[in-house]
């Protein structure tokens, strides 16, 4: 049997989803309400994509190993970048949006109780499946109180699986290369507590890291060795989602990321940066419009409105402790010089 366009995309059912409240009996018909139905409408087919992409890679990074000399990294990668293209583009459709008018709004928004963009279960299920957690959720009072139950039962299923922040520091933890002395025995430091050359091992390295780090910072810097030490040294993880061993392979990949081998785990890393770039952007051009449109007043989903995105704004950085590694980066002319065992695994093999 032949594909026929129409049939394979469904249009009939995709063209024909739209339903205006304006436009029934009785109405005054708003011409803009066809815009917010289409625009969100476009959004939450995005959210299905972004959500395919996620679960693939929550798939494959969910292995008991990853074949990192396979395409399943690069396959992460690929995919995770897609995902911050796409939110690039839901940022983008808020342009499309704001050519309606609060009062082009008005004409419809009190139809529309209580229906709001706060019930969007697929884009809590986003944030969860990325490793947002309850806990440290804003508005946790009503974050699901307007959802139907079997909507909650969906995202609480998917905040009790695996997430893409708990399987990368699982995956940061595999680093072979602070676990197995071997690669450190040649290691020559710089700093006078291994002057004499005994006990060099990788604690040797990132002693001189350390030492290096804190030369080069203000006196207004100095605590920032303090979190150092804590970040990367503190076996505890308390509140933190990356372990200190994690944190250690996230920052080694981040300062040698031009040695080959290490030029896809860092673009891992960049792009889950990307990807909370991007959530954030559209939270804070959501929140703007939201001001212009109605104000202080609330949501139609009795959430506070542009307060509460700027709440959300300020605590849903998912991938935040990646980030806050920046903070130790030091000038790559004075990086501490690897031992040959080392960048013989990171370069291309001859």
């Amino acid at each position: 049997m032949s594909v026929y366009y129409s049939e394979y995309l469904a249009l009939d059912k995709i063209i024909n989803a739209q339903h205006p409240i304006s436009f029934k009996e009785g109405n005054e018909p708003a011409h803009d309400e066809m815009l917010f139905i289409v625009i969100h409408q476009a959004y939450e087919l995005w959210f299905k994509q972004i959500l395919f992409e996620v679960n693939s890679v929550t798939e494959i990074m969910g292995k008991d190993t990853i074949d990192d000399n396979s395409a399943e990294l690069q396959t992460v990668v690929h995919r995770l970048q897609r995902v911050a293209t796409i939110l690039k583009v839901l940022v983008q459709q808020i342009d499309i949006m704001e050519t309606m008018t609060p009062l082009d709004f008005l004409d419809f928004r009190d139809m529309l109780r209580p229906a709001s963009g706060f019930q969007s279960y697929q884009f809590k299920i986003l944030e969860a499946k990325l490793g947002l957690k309850f806990e440290h959720r804003h508005g946790q009072c009503y974050y699901t109180s307007q959802l139907q139950q079997k909507d909650i039962d969906i995202i609480k299923e998917a905040e009790a699986g695996n997430t893409v922040l708990e399987l990368l520091n699982r995956w940061l933890e595999r680093m072979p290369f602070f676990e197995d002395e071997n690669y450190w025995k040649n290691y020559i430091s710089i700093s006078k507590k291994y002057e004499n050359g005994t006990n060099v091992n990788h604690s040797a390295f990132w002693n001189d890291y350390e030492n290096i780090y804190a030369d080069n910072l203000s006196e207004a810097e100095k605590i920032n060795v303090d979190h150092f030490k804590n970040i990367l040294f503190d076996a505890q993880k308390s509140e933190r989602s990356l372990s200190s061993a994690a944190c250690k392979s996230a920052l080694f990949i981040m300062i040698y990321r031009g040695y080959p081998m290490l030029e896809l785990p860092f673009q891992l890393l960049d792009t889950l940066l990307e990807i909370d770039n991007q959530l954030g952007n559209w939270r804070y051009r959501h929140m703007n419009m939201v001001r212009r449109m109605i104000g202080t007043r609330i949501g139609t989903g009795g959430s506070t409105g542009a307060g509460y995105l700027q709440g959300a704004i300020d605590k849903h950085n998912i991938f935040k402790e990646i980030s806050q590694l920046s903070s130790f980066l030091i000038d790559r002319r004075k990086l501490p010089k690897l031992p040959k065992e080392i960048t013989d695994k990171l370069g291309y093999q001859a």
